[in-house]
């Protein structure tokens, strides 16, 4: 059962907080979409200023709408198209500071100043991406770039 915490002022604690309940709630579940919901549910509650997190899964030639928290969103992603598309062509996590200056940037919530997408990759294959979005500029560092990428680590080896 998912207990919360007070989110601490401290990012690197709230962002420890993160790992513990991905290792906790990820490697004890085998059902894949399962651990994508959860992932996507923690995520919302441990980073702050987020209006949308969630997954793109890749099919062989597109990127589909996965498990996420937050507003409905645009269903189907181009591989080189947008944030997500790009992190997957590139399989590199991409931070975008100001969604607005992204060229080709796609935008399913107005509201989304600033991105990070990590993509899944697992055995060499594209598996999808983690489309994170907020409605502040600039809210996403390496900080949360590397305790995300940990959290995937993990979702990867759960799949």
């Amino acid at each position: 059962m998912f207990k919360p915490i007070s989110i601490s002022p401290n990012k690197a604690e709230n962002l420890s907080y993160f790992l513990q309940n991905i290792e906790g709630y990820i490697s004890q579940e085998e059902n894949q979409l399962t651990n994508l919901s959860n992932f996507a549910a923690i995520v919302k509650y441990f980073f702050d200023d987020v209006n949308w997190a969630g997954f793109y899964l890749y099919d062989g030639t597109k990127l589909f709408l996965g498990p996420f928290q937050g507003l409905p969103a645009c269903t189907t992603i181009a591989i080189n198209k947008g944030v997500c598309g790009t992190a997957a062509s590139l399989r590199q996590t991409v931070i975008v500071p100001d969604t607005r200056e992204f060229p080709g940037h796609i935008v399913c919530d107005e509201a989304s100043l600033s991105e990070i997408v990590i993509p899944i990759v697992k055995n060499g294959e594209l598996f999808g991406v983690l489309d994170i979005d907020s409605p502040s500029l600039n809210r996403f560092d390496k900080i949360d770039q590397d305790f995300l990428e940990k959290g995937i680590a993990v979702l990867i080896d759960n799949l």
